[in-house]
């Protein structure tokens, strides 16, 4: 058998303001943005470099109910994990572009890691692997 992850659904508040936010910000590509209706889109972010691997869906929070768990999503737990190859690199560009790290960069045995939010305090591992 095998299987895969294609996508992961983040609810957000608003389409354009994830879009600006994962692309410019964090500096993902737009897969797809796809009109379905006046009130809702197909939209898709990847991180650079991750061609044909899992990609966010931005799901726009429909209901009050969904409102709720914007950026709360995994009950204020770690919700995802961002590998990179230069960990300094990229915290880096993050510290200048005004990401809040709630855990500063430390070496784990799995590699060097931070934690941060995202605009919707969402929380990310930045992680660069150790080399095997």
């Amino acid at each position: 058998m095998k299987q895969s992850l294609a996508h992961i659904a983040i609810v957000v508040r608003d389409y354009d303001e994830a879009i600006a936010y994962y692309t410019h910000v964090l500096g993902f590509k737009l897969i797809e943005d796809t009109v379905l209706s006046e009130t809702k889109r197909w939209v898709m972010v990847q991180p650079n470099g991750a061609d044909n691997g899992c990609v966010l869906l931005l799901a726009k929070a429909a209901t009050p109910e969904q409102e709720k768990f914007i950026g709360y999503q995994t009950g204020g737990r770690v919700f995802l994990f961002l590998h990179t190859d230069n960990f300094e690199r990229d915290y880096q560009s993050y510290i200048s572009k005004g990401i809040e790290f709630t855990i500063p960069p430390h070496v784990e045995e799995y590699g060097t890691v931070a934690v941060f939010k995202d605009i919707y305090g969402n929380l990310w591992d930045l992680i660069e692997p150790t080399k095997k």
